[in-house]
């Protein structure tokens, strides 16, 4: 019983799947629409709904006490602002009391979906698309389960999730590879629920999402490049109990326009000065020592999609380790790749494979961890700190990342939220070691070097 009850639980995780699809090339597929893609992901419920809009506008009263006063002499407006705040939401571009990362449908009900992970904010703009470091999972599941509780509501599976299983353990990070694990364990290669079929062993870390307009470039997805892309897995994330064999044949062609939508999204330009004369020296910089591995820019641009060896690229072998070839071979031989039809599918990478870096100056905190602040820590790595928290929102545009402090300690005495604003590379997963290669540089080459990447 516990098993079925916790399978549907982990099941509301849209992150796995959602940013790592590209455009299915296959023989007489429909063209997909790409506006009809985003429509469908804001007010398309995939999922079994969460929460409706009565608890969600008085969940700040199981806030603390300061911000619970805060929130009652503040007016409605004023309150869902500081909600969105607290669990990493962000409003709509087209209506900004909306948010983006679920969906409201009429009746009032919240349903998760994409962009929780895949849609966020910075330098004070929303951007669809790109990697959300301020989403907080477990945090929002706690306090709508208090909320529900408080308000007499009826609980769901979903509200007992962070209680049976690892959501995240900073905001911004999830523990998604595991969530799509956990979900594929429980069907067969028809995607049909097997009775009795439980979890394998899984090795829980977080990880950071990836910028969805990344996709673009790439023959293979995820960061070890097992999977060959193709729509269909795009619909993992609905893996939920509910949703039968069926449902995600019925759903394909939403999915043909949801992946051309994530096909259509180009990196945003940094928004900040660029000392061209520079950047010029950095693009040297780059072209010498990146582009072989992270692809040119520009006329003739090229990515190589070239994996780099774990004992080479040195960076945390939690996420290389959490998958089996098993697991991978499961997926390669499912609906989700076409019953292994699509050639590709790499059992057992040897690394990570590089990204291209369109973008890179917004997608703070770097490595697929999420252990690195900002570029300057990445392209110092004996400054990297080990210990770190978020110090506000605003962009470092000195250092190009998130502002933050650099700690001793953890402090005392703080809540679960404030815990996740600490970063903490001690922690399993969460090292900010490895690629190490800026080492070879001086000062004078990485500064240029800097200057360049907000130039991509």
């Amino acid at each position: 019983m516990m098993e079925r009850i916790f399978a549907i639980l982990i099941l509301v995780a849209v992150i796995l799947p959602c940013g790592l699809v590209a455009e299915d090339r296959a023989a007489g597929d429909r063209m997909g629409d790409p506006q009809a893609g985003y429509e469908h992901l804001i007010n398309t419920p995939y999922l079994p709904p969460y929460f409706d809009q009565e608890t969600f506008d008085n969940v700040w009263r199981v806030w603390p006490k300061t911000l619970r006063d805060q929130a009652e002499q503040a007016d409605a407006d004023q309150r869902r602002q500081m909600a969105f705040e607290r669990y990493g939401l962000t409003g709509r571009v087209e209506d900004p009391t909306k948010p983006l990362q679920y969906v409201v449908d009429k009746k009032g009900t919240w349903t998760l979906n994409c962009f929780s992970c895949h849609g966020g904010q910075v330098d004070g703009k929303t951007i669809a698309g790109l990697p959300n470091n301020r989403f907080d999972f477990a945090g929002i599941t706690d306090e709508i389960r208090l909320t529900k509780a408080l308000l007499g509501k009826k609980l769901v599976p979903t509200d007992y999730s962070s209680l049976v299983f690892p959501m995240g353990n900073n905001k911004g990070t999830t523990n998604a590879v595991n969530f799509g694990v956990a979900l594929l364990s429980l069907r067969d290669a028809d995607l049909k629920l097997v009775p009795g079929a439980s979890f394998p062993k899984m090795l829980h870390h977080d990880m950071e999402p990836p910028p969805w307009w990344h996709f673009v470039k790439k023959e293979n997805l995820y960061l070890d490049g097992f999977a060959p892309k193709g729509h269909r897995g795009l619909l993992q994330f609905t893996l939920v109990k509910e949703n039968k064999a069926q449902a995600f044949r019925d759903r394909e062609e939403d999915f043909r326009d949801v992946y051309a939508y994530l096909n259509s999204l180009e990196a945003p330009k940094y928004p900040g000065s660029v000392d061209q004369a520079q950047a010029k020296q950095g693009r040297i910089v780059f072209h010498n020592h990146c582009s072989e591995c992270h692809g040119t820019h520009g006329e003739n641009a090229d990515y190589p999609e070239r994996m780099v060896p774990i004992d080479v690229v040195k960076t945390d072998r939690a996420r290389l380790d959490s998958l089996s070839p098993a697991h991978r071979e499961g997926y390669g031989q499912s609906w989700f790749n076409s019953y292994g039809q699509q050639a590709g599918l790499i059992a057992d990478p040897a690394g990570y494979v590089a990204p291209p870096l369109d973008g890179v100056w917004a997608t703070a905190p770097y490595l697929h961890n999420g252990s690195v602040p900002t570029l300057w820590h990445l392209l110092h790595p004996d400054e990297r700190p080990k210990l770190w928290r978020w110090k506000s929102l605003g962009y470092d545009h000195q250092r190009m990342g998130i502002s933050v402090e650099v700690l001793d300690e953890v402090p005392r005495g703080l809540s679960s939220i404030e815990r996740r604003e600490v970063f903490d590379t001690s922690r399993f997963g969460k090292s900010a070691s490895g690629h190490d290669f800026p080492n070879v540089l001086n000062d004078t080459e990485k500064a240029d070097l800097l200057e360049y990447l907000k130039t991509l």
